[in-house]
């Protein structure tokens, strides 16, 4: 299909019908654009016609000349000829060129309103319009207005997902050079999600998004050399990734122009939860504000964070003279007041603030002296802002000798509070091995916890969202592109996702493989309940063969690494039946203890498994082991009862105790 045509059915998908006229308004002005340039070219024409005219008079008049004169002048004519076709092309070029010009000046035009109104909007019939604007721009051509469209295509932005109409869009962007197209298409091509599973296609799409400037492909490819993803793990390479993403971000983070996005798990919602949008709806954002009135913490810490930064459409809502903002106009004079005010009172923020003042001269001259008192001061009491300046000033060496030992301790100090810039400069001294041993894994590992504060993360709020609301689709492509960028909190969310079976933009029958792909990548990232699932998947065959011993083997590891009570509840009962390891009734029952020790939830199943498995002990060694030794081997529970025959078990016990209770009560 061509891009076009693709255009128009965009513009039908959104409802474009309603803005007729001004469609109609456009085309008018380019009908009077073109019959300006006809009636221009016209004129040429005739002009050209005259001359034309012209040199045959003189032709009739010179007609008795000598035939050599006759000559000279036919050639000169003929030059003339020539020479008037050129001006004609020439002209017909220019305007062409012209026109075309005024078209792109147009396109460029409709892209910056519907921007603007996009980031301004707060209904939903705000942000249509936005996006009639942005089609009308990429009808025009307009190379950024066309990635907006195949992004909301792409991540179903206001109920209008298309994923293959997003990818004919991507593939007619990424021939004209769209980096943002090239990092699309390397992320479909990765999961098989309307295009054919190719690892080593998606590869290449991310090699050359990361060569146009693609910060999302260069993180990608980071995490890919990291972990070894269809490529050979090379720490280094991960290294050159990374800081280059690390180095866009800090720099954002020094001009205060990113926070950190609250990351919620799907996994720890108690209900399990029940659009992408750049910009949240103004009644969406009344429901999530009531939601946080009645005490749900992740929507107060999402609704926070974008209120301190004035993200999603919502205004910025703080005091804080120093940096300004549109409700308090920057002002030294008033900053230098409210933290003297604060610092008085022993106030860390106050104290940084005035050795912030100090050290930017803003509005007392620099003083580097005053400036470190104040961070000291701030510094003892905790503050993380106050111990990364410190630590900045005796990196860089402002007012102080240079000691990289007394740096490193301030960013460690500053760092374990997540401050992201005290992480920034701890991964350039373990890169560079300034102050520290050299490590290359420890700088990839610093650079990446960076590299995830970027503004990519604040899709973690739009999937979270889209969740809550049953947009599942929209949900699961969002979550999927952050954890193909590495962030495990996604890569659980997505494979969460994928094993409900709920999603429709994949073949059910490649859920629980790709599932237990993203599974492995956040257990691998330090994530026990997924190197719980890893065993349940190996344990019941889903998205794999059955497995015991391997289940075995992902249990002990969350077990031993991770203390998981679910883990040596699983790992007790494979003990007791002697699944994939060596059958041991004695281990079985330690672990079934360290389980409830571990977890309070673990008591009640610990309960009924022991009970279980000392009623089958007594049974099989008293009763049939010493009477009946060789009726019990005729016996065979697996083919008389069925498999779950140990659940039948407990479920008979359980009736017993019910039946034993009401009695008693009697």
């Amino acid at each position: 299909m061509k891009p076009m045509a693709l255009l128009v059915e965009i513009l039908i998908i959104i409802e474009v019908t309603t803005k007729n006229t001004e469609a109609e308004r456009h085309n008018k002005k380019q009908k009077e654009m073109n019959v300006t340039t006809q009636v221009s070219v016209s004129k040429v024409k005739q002009f050209l016609s005259n001359l034309l005219e012209q040199g045959k008079s003189s032709k009739i008049t010179n007609k008795r000349e000598n035939p050599l004169e006759k000559k000279k002048n036919q050639h000169k004519l003929k030059i003339k000829g020539i020479q008037n076709k050129d001006l004609l092309k020439r002209n017909q070029n220019y305007f062409k060129k012209q026109a075309k010009k005024s078209i792109t000046d147009k396109g460029d035009e409709l892209f910056k309103m519907g921007n603007k109104m996009l980031q301004e909007s707060k209904s939903q019939k705000q942000k249509t319009e936005a996006y009639i604007l942005f089609a009308r721009a990429a009808d025009m051509g307009n190379l950024k207005a066309m990635e907006k469209m195949a992004d909301a295509l792409l991540f179903g932005s206001f109920g209008m997902q298309n994923i293959t109409a997003a990818i004919q869009l991507y593939e007619s962007l990424a021939k004209e050079g769209s980096y943002k197209a090239q990092n699309a298409l390397g992320f479909l091509s990765s999961y098989g999600i309307g295009m054919e599973y190719d690892q080593a296609k998606a590869l290449i799409y991310y090699t050359f998004g990361s060569a146009g400037g693609s910060m999302m492909s260069q993180m990608i490819l980071g995490y890919r050399y990291l972990s070894g993803i269809n490529v050979l793990q090379n720490c280094e390479v991960a290294l050159n990734h990374y800081k280059k993403v690390a180095d866009y971000i800090a720099d954002k983070l020094e001009k205060s122009e990113g926070i950190p996005v609250e990351k919620v798990r799907l996994t720890e919602r108690p209900e399990n939860l029940s659009s992408n949008s750049e910009i949240l709806d103004w009644d969406i954002y009344q429901y999530y504000k009531y939601l946080a009135e009645r005490g749900d913490v992740q929507i107060q810490v999402s609704l926070g964070q974008l209120h301190l930064i004035g993200r999603k459409g919502l205004d910025q809502d703080y005091y804080m003279y120093l940096e300004g903002n549109t409700a308090a106009p920057q002002n030294n004079a008033t900053a230098f007041k409210y933290f003297s005010m604060a610092a008085s009172k022993g106030n860390a923020i106050g104290l940084h603030g005035l050795g912030l003042l100090y050290f930017h001269g803003k509005g007392v001259p620099v003083n580097y002296g005053e400036a470190l008192k104040y961070f000291q001061k701030a510094a003892e009491k905790g503050w993380p802002n106050a111990q990364f300046q410190l630590g900045f000033m005796y990196y860089s060496g402002f007012g102080v000798w240079k000691d990289y030992k007394l740096a490193f301790k301030y960013f460690y100090l500053a760092s374990q509070s997540g401050q992201p810039l005290a992480i920034y400069y701890l991964a350039e001294m373990y890169a560079t091995g300034t102050g520290v041993l050299r490590s290359c894994r420890t700088a990839v590992e610093l650079y990446k916890g960076v590299c995830e504060l970027g503004h990519w993360a604040e899709k973690f709020l739009t999937a979270y969202f889209a969740y809550k609301d049953g947009d599942v689709d929209s949900s699961l492509i969002q979550y999927a592109l952050l954890a193909e960028m590495g962030y495990e909190v996604a890569q659980s969310n997505s494979a969460f996702i994928l094993e409900s079976k709920k999603a429709k933009i994949l073949g059910k029958e490649k859920m629980y493989p790709m599932a237990l792909l993203l599974w492995n990548r956040a257990a691998i990232q330090g994530n026990a309940f997924a190197r719980v699932k890893i065993g349940d998947y190996h344990y019941y065959g889903y998205g794999t063969k059955k497995d015991y011993e391997t289940a075995a083997t992902h249990y002990s590891i969350a077990a031993d690494k991770h203390h998981s009570a679910q883990a040596m509840f699983n790992l007790a009962y494979m003990y007791e039946h002697g699944l994939g390891i060596a059958k041991d009734i004695h281990l079985a029952r330690r672990l079934y203890d360290m389980a409830a020790q571990t977890s309070p939830d673990a008591h009640i199943p610990v309960f009924f498994a022991l009970m279980k498995l000392e009623t089958m002990h007594l049974l099989r060694d008293i009763l049939f082991f010493n009477q009946f030794t060789m009726r019990w081997k005729w016996l065979k529970l697996d083919n008389t009862v069925g498999p779950y025959w140990d659940l039948f078990v407990i479920g008979l016990i359980v009736a017993m105790l019910i039946f034993l209770l009401r009695n008693r009560h009697r």
